[in-house]
């Protein structure tokens, strides 16, 4: 994984907290994933297909899972339900379609997006990709970023 690959998704994460749903997401130092489990209660995750593969995870804290759910749905999110579930699908999806446009030369495919919850869950990315972590501070708490793309190998027959 090339750390230019991840920048395309900083930005979509920034760009998606801010227009969406008004909050500021500074983003921390990148670092090699090192382990399966998300820091967090929800974890939203894309699989990514073409000339790359990979996954992309939008792992939330429950307060800023419910915080983006009451800002983006204008109502007042109290636990985790399929309405908080559903909008961390939509926001993972959000951050995955624009990194998507600016990594063109890919030709990527972004999978629907499946959210997992609970303390203590798993998220596999593919066997040959190590992926990075970005940690964000929002107005709201703390959330991960984490990516891990590779490009595919394309035959000359292809």
């Amino acid at each position: 994984m090339r750390a230019e690959h991840v920048n395309p998704f900083v930005k979509a994460l920034v760009t998606t907290f801010r227009t969406m749903l008004n909050c500021r997401a500074t983003r921390g130092p990148l670092r090699l994933k090192q382990d399966i489990f998300p820091p967090f209660e929800i974890s939203g995750v894309v699989g990514l297909s073409g000339k790359a593969a990979g996954t992309v995870v939008v792992s939330l804290s429950e307060a800023v899972a419910l915080r983006a759910t009451s800002a983006m749905l204008m109502m007042d999110a109290t636990e985790i339900d399929s309405d908080v579930i559903d909008a961390v699908g939509e926001i993972t999806n959000m951050v995955a379609g624009s990194a998507k446009a600016e990594l063109y030369e890919y030709e990527l495919s972004i999978s629907l997006p499946s959210v997992i919850t609970g303390r203590g869950h798993e998220v596999r990315f593919p066997s040959n990709v190590t992926p990075l972590c970005v940690p964000f501070e929002t107005d709201w708490g703390a959330l991960h970023l984490e990516v891990g793309l590779t490009e595919v190998a394309v035959s000359a027959g292809a």
